[in-house]
Formats: structure tokens, sequence, C-alpha cells
């Protein structure tokens, strides 16, 4: 399991980026692949074990997975409209990620489980 979730997330996170860069093409399964991706990046990050007690980290992991899920929204937007809001909330999500992603194991670091 421990080489799964990263697996999943990597081939997810590739999934996403191919998807969402030639969405713009027109392709027709464009969104079926960034969607599968953005499956598969959610599921590794709700599986993702996290080791903390902080309330902080716990809150950080909320956002975490709720960026995650606004990836899977997204798809839902490339589908279902053919204008630009799949943008705005592709936007959010990679905010919500990039954050996370580097808050996180600042947290982690200062409880000391770093490793």
């Amino acid at each position: 399991m421990k080489q799964l979730i990263p697996a999943l997330f990597t081939v997810g996170a590739v999934m996403v980026l191919v998807g969402a860069a030639v969405y713009i093409t027109g392709w027709t399964f464009s969104p079926y692949i960034y969607t599968i991706g953005a499956a598969f990046v959610a599921l590794a990050q709700i599986n993702s074990p996290s080791r903390s007690r902080s309330a902080v980290v716990k809150r950080l992991r909320r956002q975490q997975i709720f960026g995650a899920l606004l990836l899977v929204l997204t798809g839902a937007f490339m589908f279902f409209t053919h204008g630009n809001e799949w943008i705005v909330s592709l936007t959010i999500a990679a905010i919500l990620e990039l954050y996370t992603s580097i808050r996180i194991p600042q947290e982690e670091a200062k409880e000391g489980l770093d490793g």
C-alpha cells in the first residue's frame, strides 16, 4: 500500500496535466483523461495517512482533500459547460493543493515527524 498511493498520485497528476493541456485543442477524450486523473489524485490524497495529531495539520489535510475534490469538480465543468468555468475551479484547486503541499511538511517538521 505504501507504494500504491504515490504511484496512483503520480499517474493521476500526469493525466490531469495532459487532460487540461489537451482540452484546449478540443479533443473529445481530454475531459475523460482529466477526470480519471483527478479521481486518482483525490483517491491518493484521501487515503494517504497522516501521522500528525496537530489541529493545524488536520485543518490543512481537510483543505487538501477539498482541493482534490475541486479537481474532480473541474472535470465535471469540462463535461457540462462549454465555457471557461473549469479554469476558475482548476485555479482554486491548484492554489489549495500548492499551499497545503508546502505547509503540511513545515508543520510536521515542527512536531519532529519529518522522516
